[in-house]
């Protein structure tokens, strides 16, 4: 994720550009575009922002209403570029000096999450329904493709990975959407992407099943597993074979919990699951 909680982007940015990896910042606090579901949302059919509520509104009729106007804009790369309407930071971002680093890093959210957050007019998620999903899909792609152009320019070693916090949801038996559908909607979906293929969450989820997606770097939330049980051993040894790459997230990202921890005790913490 690139969710920060400044107010000023221009200190936002001087930390972001201070890691080894920069990357740009989304600064909700600043703007309700930089929220992480809104900044995705623009040009998608049939989406409203309710600025009141501060959230996004999938309407169906309308979905059904502009989805011609849409199928004749997707050939057009500005449909899915990051506006500066919908980040300023993104753009200040890629004014900088970028290719003495490393590698950048920018970030979309990902389609299982974007699906399971967005309800319609009858507060059903937007990834039940088939053909809203499938449109989904394909859009979130563009969105990453077109951002990740933007950012190689700038780096030839620029990846964009996916936020996809809701990805846990699938694993529930209360959900229509299934881990294995997810699966196979995911698997098509990463092929078509361009670059290194990258996928972020913080949710506590089956770590084979996640390697398994055809994913190339995989940044997760190794504080909330706690321990990590030895059959996920070959998984990740195969996935590493392949040459993927695994950030081990080990800070806690509760603030309550952070506090009781310290550098060595996290330390400790992620030596205990690489054993």
């Amino acid at each position: 994720m690139g969710i920060m909680p400044h107010r000023d982007i221009y200190r936002a940015l001087e930390l972001a550009l201070s890691l080894d990896i920069p990357f740009y910042p989304q600064l909700s606090n600043v703007s309700i575009y930089e929220d992480m579901y809104i900044q995705v949302s623009q040009n998608f059919p049939g989406i409203t922002i309710d600025f009141d509520k501060e959230r996004l509104v999938f309407n169906t009729a309308s979905f059904e209403q502009e989805l011609d106007g849409y199928f004749m804009k997707m050939d057009r790369p500005e449909t899915f570029t990051l506006t500066k309407e919908y980040s300023a930071v993104f753009h200040k971002f890629l004014s900088k000096e970028l290719r003495g680093y490393k590698a950048i890093r920018g970030q979309v959210t990902g389609p299982v999450s974007f699906g399971f957050k967005v309800l319609d007019e009858s507060l059903k998620p937007i990834i039940y329904n088939g053909e809203a999903r499938d449109v989904l899909f394909d859009f979130i792609q563009k969105k990453v493709n077109i951002q990740y152009q933007e950012l190689r320019k700038r780096n030839p070693n620029a990846f964009v990975w996916l936020d996809e916090p809701g990805l846990g949801y699938v694993f529930s038996g209360l959900s229509g959407y299934n881990e294995q559908h997810a699966k196979e909607d995911y698997y098509n979906f990463l092929q078509g992407l361009e670059g290194p293929k990258g996928l972020h969450l913080c949710a506590d989820v089956n770590l084979p099943y996640l390697l398994e997606l055809g994913v190339e770097i995989l940044s997760f939330d190794a504080y909330q597993i706690e321990f990590m049980p030895r059959e996920y051993a070959t998984s990740v040894a195969e996935f590493l074979k392949r040459g993927g790459v695994i950030s081990w997230g080990i800070i806690p990202t509760e603030s309550a919990t952070l506090a009781i921890e310290t550098p060595a005790t996290l330390a400790a913490i992620l030596s205990d699951e690489a054993v």
